[in-house]
């Protein structure tokens, strides 16, 4: 793996301005990397910040939403200050994303086709033959059969399965260096899923890409990731390697999603489940943002929000068990 990251993003926020003088802090000051050929889970619960994350990435956020802090590099090129003009040619060319659901992130009035040599002529130059001979080949790249017959058919004509390899071939098609996939699976069926996911780790094999995947499946994390970033509130409250996340966890949330999953070699009346719910982001708790939710807090967790810090190496969390040197959640 290469030391120089393909993505770099530093003390980021994305705070969205509501009514009544109210923020939402949706992305509050997280910081990560991404290096070429790696895949990086970003996992939670809905509301704790994942898609925004991506979208600002993408340079996608609309009013009332702003980024109002941090750097985010791409390849040692500055995104936040470039020209919407020059961010257009980012956009699928370097950075590709692909969507919860490729039924709305597909135009229903245009073809297949069209919307895959779209990019193809946009982004790499191509003549209308030349890109749709390109997009015929991407069809077969990522399996989908009838590929000559295909490109002319309307995305409605078309199965859950088979939209999301037609974004996948979309993503795939200007060669970029990172592709971020938002819940790629949410809307397909269990065995589809993991065709989808499979498809999506060779392609990254095959092309070299860096791969962000935003999931709230643990089960998907311990198959596909090589490092795991939790997030909660806004903020990443355990970041480490897959195996070392899942083998020593250290944060009370990371905890219980992963009890929250079955396991085939125990028999359980119930599955574990974190009380609560996601508080808003307009209206996080004073102090640590799980507190409300957390069977370990303190007094000093409703008082101060905890740095994140590192552990061991390459294992950080945000979490006030650890300001003594304490190690377990036992």
């Amino acid at each position: 793996m290469s030391n120089q990251p393909v993505l770099n993003v530093d003390s980021l926020k994305t705070y969205f301005y509501l009514d009544q003088d109210q923020v939402a802090k949706a992305v509050d000051d997280i910081s990560f990397s991404i290096y070429p050929g790696e895949t990086v889970a970003l996992v939670g619960e809905s509301g704790s910040g994942k898609s925004i994350t991506a979208l600002s990435i993408m340079q996608l956020i609309n009013k009332p939403g702003r980024i109002i802090n941090g750097t985010i590099l791409m390849n040692d090129t500055e995104l936040l200050k470039l020209s919407a003009k020059k961010m257009t040619k980012i956009r699928g060319n370097d950075i590709a994303m692909i969507f919860q659901e490729p039924m709305t992130a597909l135009n229903p009035v245009y073809t297949i086709g069209n919307q895959i040599t779209e990019m193809l002529r946009k982004h790499k130059n191509l003549s209308k033959s030349e890109a749709r001979i390109k997009a015929v080949e991407l069809l077969k790249t990522v399996g989908i059969p009838r590929a000559e017959e295909v490109i002319d058919e309307y995305p409605h004509q078309l199965s859950g399965g088979m939209r999301q390899r037609i974004m996948i071939a979309m993503a795939i098609s200007c060669d970029p260096t990172l592709l971020i996939a938002d819940e790629p699976t949410t809307a397909l069926d269990v065995t589809i899923q993991a065709q989808i996911l499979d498809l999506m780790a060779e392609m990254k094999e095959k092309f070299q890409m860096a791969l962000l995947l935003i999931t709230h499946d643990l089960g998907v994390v311990s198959e596909y990731a090589d490092r795991v970033m939790v997030m909660y509130g806004g903020q990443i409250v355990e970041q480490a390697p897959t195996k070392k996340l899942l083998r020593d966890t250290k944060h009370p949330y990371t905890k219980g999603l992963l009890d929250s999953l079955p396991n085939l070699d125990e028999e359980v009346d119930r599955l574990g489940a974190i009380k609560g719910a996601v508080p808003p982001a307009h209206d996080f708790p004073s102090g640590c943002r799980f507190s409300t939710r957390c069977p370990f807090v303190m007094d000093k967790c409703t008082q101060s929000n905890p740095e994140l810090q590192e552990l061991e190496k390459d294992h950080f969390v945000r979490c006030h068990l650890y300001d003594n040197g304490g190690d377990t959640l036992d």
